[in-house]
């Protein structure tokens, strides 16, 4: 290629400007007397310069896909440690939410067995509370039941027996006097 032929358009690409890069350096007349090439500098730098001009295009967009790339590596890689975190909060509120429901069952098992004690410990001592005066008035009645047979049997002696009436009389006034004295027993 000379100065004088056409520039490749503007869209050409860096691979076909490389090309023929290498092919004017490859057709270029050597110096007499020696292996060197004589290139016109000119044409050299211009398709350098073309290559430069459409390299970064391509660089940008392969320069562009790889900061895209690694933004959103990034941005996943924050996501996920967000998502772990998260899991690992939730992962801990439910264990304590499990020990928090653990230690509410086991302090309401405590005062439902407690509850349960007190109550039998309460029946028991109304049921002995009960018992003791229910023996009480059972004293009561025998010697009520005494007393009622002590008259009963006074209104059948007969009128000859004065000496067995007063000896009933003595008798009835003592169980009176100690069926009206119930305090004491």
């Amino acid at each position: 290629m000379t100065t004088a032929e056409p520039r490749p358009p503007a869209g050409y690409d860096t691979e076909a400007i490389l090309v023929e890069l290498r092919d004017l350096i490859e057709q270029a007349p050597t110096l007499p007397l020696s292996s060197s090439s004589r290139v016109n500098r000119d044409e050299a730098l211009g398709l350098v310069d073309e290559a430069i001009e459409s390299f970064p295009e391509e660089l940008r967009e392969a320069r562009w896909l790889l900061k895209e790339r690694e933004e959103f590596l990034a941005k996943a890689r924050r996501e996920a440690e967000q998502i772990i975190d998260a899991a690992r909060v939730r992962a801990e509120r439910m264990v304590e939410r499990t020990e928090v429901v653990r230690e509410a069952r086991r302090t309401a098992e405590a005062v439902v067995t407690d509850a349960e004690d007190r109550s039998r410990a309460l029946q028991h001592e109304a049921e002995d509370y009960v018992d003791q005066k229910l023996a009480a008035f059972e004293v009561v009645l025998e010697r009520t039941m005494q007393t009622v047979q002590r008259g009963r049997d006074r209104l059948q002696v007969h009128v000859g027996a004065p000496r067995l009436a007063e000896a009933v009389d003595d008798e009835t006034d003592e169980a009176e006097a100690s069926f009206f004295d119930q305090d004491d027993v």
